[in-house]
């Protein structure tokens, strides 16, 4: 890649080329012998929680199909359906909405007949009649985001050339629709907008008719989501290895690429589409929804690391 392109083509392209792509053909597994880990590979409270979630927005809303969008490798939706009630089991009907074929293989021979699966949102709400209760966890974050740097110029966008890897910013041009933006950040501060996922959104949020929608990631709210992070919060991971700057131009299609995610941003962009919406920590989402007696890792529940790191959006469709 000699040409320069956006840094949001060279994540799409090395996340989620159709051959090349670390989602589509590389990814190796998730947990201790894959790149990285998410909470319900580490403890079933994720899935406890969640279940419990669902059993209630079930009640409230009528809805008996349940939707998971990026499943991983099936683990959170077996032990959402496991943690159910045996009766709200049995009426539950499960979609899967995955685009790796590889991870589809994965949760396939983990759930067996348990499980619908499709290829987009659009697909599964279809099958539910747009009524369906919703659930991700670690979606967006997969997302290609579009990074800016404030110059004195304003803000530009990042760009990348290979051979050798390097970074160089685009002329200033109109900016994407982001809370992140009305905040007042010093020069050289670096931010990511995840579009692409405002844009998959707006694709099917129109087909949801009733419902509520669980998503789950790290990140946080627009006016503190880059404090003391001067160079955003774009990084990788190989084999549980965190890697930054012009690592992440390395071992393309081989290894995990993120950024936290703006919470602000997600509800704004959810807005024409849901009637209310509260966010929360991982922390006080898991003591909320989990019994005295059950066990929650204290890595789950630490406000200094996944406790709070982690955020919690309820959106409920009229």
């Amino acid at each position: 890649m000699t040409t320069p392109v956006t840094f949001e083509q060279f994540m799409a392209e090395a996340l989620h080329h159709p051959e090349r792509g670390y989602y589509a053909r590389r990814i190796t597994g998730v947990g201790r012998s894959g790149d990285f880990t998410t909470a319900p590979m580490l403890s079933d409270a994720p899935a406890r929680a969640i279940a419990r979630w669902v059993q209630q927005a079930m009640k409230e809303t009528g809805c008996h199909h349940l939707i998971e969008l990026g499943p991983g490798e099936g683990t959170l939706a077996a032990g959402v359906l496991k943690n159910l009630p045996w009766l709200v089991r049995r009426k539950t009907q499960l979609h899967l909405v995955e685009t790796s074929s590889p991870l589809a293989e994965r949760q396939q021979k983990l759930l067996g007949n348990r499980a619908t699966w499709h290829r987009s949102p659009q697909a599964a709400l279809a099958a539910c009649k747009g009524n369906a209760i919703i659930y991700s966890n670690e979606l967006v974050d997969a997302f290609p985001v579009r990074c800016f740097e404030k110059s004195t110029l304003g803000w530009q966008e990042l760009a990348v050339s290979l051979n050798p890897p390097r970074e160089l910013l685009l002329p200033p041009a109109p900016l994407p629709d982001s809370r992140g933006f009305l905040d007042r950040h010093p020069l050289g501060q670096r931010i990511e907008v995840h579009e692409s996922y405002r844009d998959f959104l707006h694709a099917w949020l129109p087909h949801w008719e009733t419902g509520k929608m669980l998503t789950i990631d790290y990140g946080a709210a627009a006016d503190t989501l880059y404090h003391r992070r001067p160079r955003g919060t774009l990084r990788g991971y190989l084999l549980q290895q965190r890697l930054e700057g012009l690592e992440l131009y390395q071992n393309i299609g081989r290894q995990d690429l993120t950024a936290d995610v703006n919470f602000t941003d997600l509800q704004a962009w959810s807005c024409p589409w849901v009637s209310t919406q509260r966010v929360m920590s991982f922390r006080k989402f898991l003591r909320k929804s989990c019994r005295p007696h059950e066990s929650v890792p204290a890595a789950l529940l630490d406000e200094h690391g996944a406790g709070t790191a982690f955020q919690v959006l309820e959106q409920t469709r009229p």
